[in-house]
């Protein structure tokens, strides 16, 4: 079998004496889109942030393609990775396309290069060229969105991520960006890993799924399992009930 395109092992990560992540093993195909779920506050974010380096684990292991990462993300890796903000984190001070080509420029690419990059970006987002000379306040959310989504895929990274990609996004434009960020995972032939609450995005996005919660992956499988899956945490996230091995706010 081929190395995994990320592989975690033994993920520990507390603050003060609070576990948020308790044991996480995971591993991540070369081109497979893996969605992570779970409610708000499981840990989802966190253990995110640790694979990309933004956060030490306490213990265990990160490896990216092969790679010892656990005390950080090798460089190689982090010029081919993608990443969507959950809220677009978009720079208000520059105009759309050198958003979009911000890394480009960043790594030399000369400006009439790297617009023209930008350009092809946004339009394979659905936005036209006539955007890229906007600044992002001037976009709607939906329209800003999809200008975050052109910059994680303007280098054509290998490896994307996406944080909550459909937060405060209306159902309609929801499921615009869902399909857009599926058909540029296909595209790319990219890994992608995608955290998330929605069962839209589930649906529309994930190869595979894995169910976190209280600090630990409750269960792992294909996205054609999971709504069928008789395990009870599953079974609850997707009901929404509030009775369950999923603790909730009473």
């Amino acid at each position: 079998m081929s190395t995994p395109a990320i592989s975690v092992r033994g993920l520990r990560k507390s603050f003060g004496a609070t576990p948020v992540l308790d044991g996480i093993d995971l591993d991540v195909a070369r081109g497979e889109s893996l969605v992570i779920v779970g409610g708000s506050g499981t840990g989802k974010s966190v253990l995110l942030r640790c694979i990309l380096g933004l956060m030490r684990a306490d213990a265990g292991t990160i490896r990216l393609d092969g790679q010892d990462a656990t005390g950080g993300a090798p460089e190689a890796f982090l010029r081919r990775f993608g990443m969507l903000f959950q809220g677009g984190a978009l720079f208000d001070s520059l105009p759309v396309w050198r958003n979009v080509a911000f890394r480009l420029l960043h790594d030399g690419m000369p400006p009439n290069e790297a617009r023209a990059r930008a350009v092809a970006a946004l339009a394979a987002v659905g936005l036209s060229g006539r955007v890229a000379d906007l600044y992002p306040a001037e976009l709607s959310g939906g329209m800003q969105k999809r200008a975050a989504l052109a910059r994680a895929i303007a280098a054509r990274p290998s490896v994307l991520f996406f944080d909550e990609p459909t937060a405060g996004l209306d159902p309609i434009l929801a499921t615009v960006i869902n399909r857009l960020i599926r058909e540029q995972v296909t595209a790319l032939g990219a890994t992608a890993v995608t955290i998330t609450h929605d069962l839209t995005t589930v649906r529309m996005v994930a190869d595979r799924v894995a169910l976190l919660h209280d600090g630990r992956l409750r269960w792992t499988g294909p996205v054609s399992a999971f709504e069928t899956s008789d395990d009870p945490h599953v079974a609850q996230f997707i009901t929404g009930r509030a009775d369950g091995p999923i603790a909730t706010l009473r």
